[in-house]
């Protein structure tokens, strides 16, 4: 069975360093913000082009303080309205009602799967204050539109960058800096994943930088020193240390991964499916390669009866999931089909030629 992605493998290959990074975890006595998480915000904020990165507990809580975060500089209050992409995790609508703000639904482009700028022009209203943007699957939003929208209706925009770490813009920007603030997570599946929970907030604006780092260690200034009230979501030490190891080798990670996307998109030709589009490679890092079919359940079990395991991102909508029964009337149809015909095929960086090979065949096999 070719899984769909084997952690225990990715990371074999990062199994001494480790060892040397807990063994100086250990070591060094200090096991909450210490040096590793200060060395990783360093080098992450360089890595993105921001001048402050703050590492916190996970991607959903880098949302939830940014949102937080604002509301304390007064540039956003409970009730607004936030533009969402309807076709996302769950996550990032829920940092949005967790955080007492309305969350805005809005339908995808149905060849990118991510949100549709003329969709947005369409939602705003006066109780607009920002738009949520999500690189989804790994490729950016039309960032260019993006930021055309938020300047002439004075929006907030924030990305959700949880699937695409290293994907860059046309100008050279790399995710986490073609927005006023991003919110990362470093899910173990992530393309720069840590070893459990963790994530970051990246922006060039020093005084949002300045609360979050307040909000995510209980609101403190200093010891015992609290000026807002704040939360415990702290990016690990070890976390931290772990993560380093990893960045080193991201874009090599990512190449890899576009070249396998490379190799699909030529060799998957079946009237059976629709491949993924994109305008610009450097674009996409290629989290997922997610093909749509109008009998996606039969292929997904043919496929695994043929042992290529493959997931569904996402089989339930947002506004049709009971936690948001208050959705479970709206009309999204695009965001609705989606749904029903998305499939990920396996793709990461050390899937062998032999496991490209077979799953190429076993979905042109599909009849």
């Amino acid at each position: 069975m070719i899984k769909f992605l084997d952690l225990k493998r990715l990371n074999a290959q990062y199994h001494e360093e480790f060892k040397n990074q807990f063994e100086r975890f250990l070591n060094s006595g200090t096991y909450i913000l210490g040096d590793q998480v200060i060395s990783f915000e360093k080098e992450y904020a360089n890595y993105c082009g921001t001048k402050h990165c703050i590492g916190v507990s996970s991607g959903l809580d880098a949302l939830q303080l940014i949102f937080e975060a604002y509301k304390i500089l007064g540039f956003l209050k409970k009730g607004d309205e936030i533009i969402v992409p309807a076709n996302t995790y769950i996550a990032t609508v829920l940092a949005i009602t967790n955080t007492g703000f309305k969350p805005v639904l809005v339908e995808p482009d149905i060849t990118s799967f991510n949100i549709n700028p003329n969709e947005i022009l369409k939602a705003i209203t006066l109780k607009t204050k920002a738009i949520l943007g999500v690189h989804l699957y790994g490729q950016l939003y039309n960032v260019e539109a993006l930021e055309v929208i938020s300047k002439k209706h004075n929006l907030l925009l924030i990305e959700d960058v949880a699937q695409a770490q290293g994907a860059m813009n046309i100008d050279g920007r790399k995710a986490g800096n073609i927005s006023h603030v991003a919110a990362f997570s470093f899910y173990p599946t992530k393309n720069l994943g840590a070893l459990g929970d963790a994530g970051a907030v990246t922006t060039n604006n020093e005084e949002l930088a300045n609360v979050i780092y307040k909000l995510r260690n209980y609101g403190r200034e200093s010891s015992y020193i609290n000026h807002v009230k704040g939360f415990n979501c702290r990016l690990d030490e070890i976390q931290a240390a772990f993560l380093r190891v990893k960045l080193k080798d991201l874009d090599i990670a990512n190449k890899k991964r576009k070249e396998i996307a490379k190799q699909y998109l030529k060799e998957l030709n079946s009237s059976n499916i629709i491949l993924p589009k994109y305008s610009n490679i450097e674009q996409h890092v290629f989290h997922l390669f997610v093909i749509r079919s109008k009998r996606r359940d039969e292929l997904k079990n043919y496929l695994n009866k043929k042992g290529v395991e493959t997931l569904i991102h996402y089989p339930i909508p947002i506004h049709k999931q009971s936690a948001y029964k208050e959705f479970n009337k709206l009309s999204l149809p695009i965001t609705e089909q989606l749904h029903g015909e998305v499939l990920s095929l396996p793709l990461h960086q050390l899937l062998t030629d032999d496991e490209i090979k077979m799953i190429i065949e076993n979905v042109l096999a599909f009849k």
